[in-house]
């Protein structure tokens, strides 16, 4: 079993961490990856950066497809033009 943790970059490997947010149990099969999505959305979300490993496992738990997801709506709801209320749909015709 192993944790996965919050740490700061200048800590050693083994030595303090911030928060655990997660455990990964590589011998249960499907229930391998059990983590705080929440809380691992927020530490993304202020610039933590995953080891290798650890976004391996983000991906594998579905978390970073979902913030991708949500990044390209943001992105695609900002691009999309309102219609005005006033305005008629133009309709073509054939001649």
């Amino acid at each position: 079993m192993y944790r996965i943790v919050v740490a700061d970059s200048r800590a050693p490997r083994d030595g303090k961490f911030i928060e655990v947010i997660g455990q990964y149990q590589p011998r249960t099969g499907e229930k391998a990856v059990n983590l705080n999505v929440e809380r691992a959305n927020y530490w993304l979300g202020v610039g933590a950066q995953p080891s290798d490993t650890v976004r391996s496992l983000l991906r594998k738990a579905g978390v970073l497809k979902a913030r991708h997801e949500a990044r390209l709506a943001v992105k695609l709801a900002a691009m999309a033009v309102p219609l005005t209320e006033n305005a008629a749909p133009v309709a073509e015709t054939s001649e």
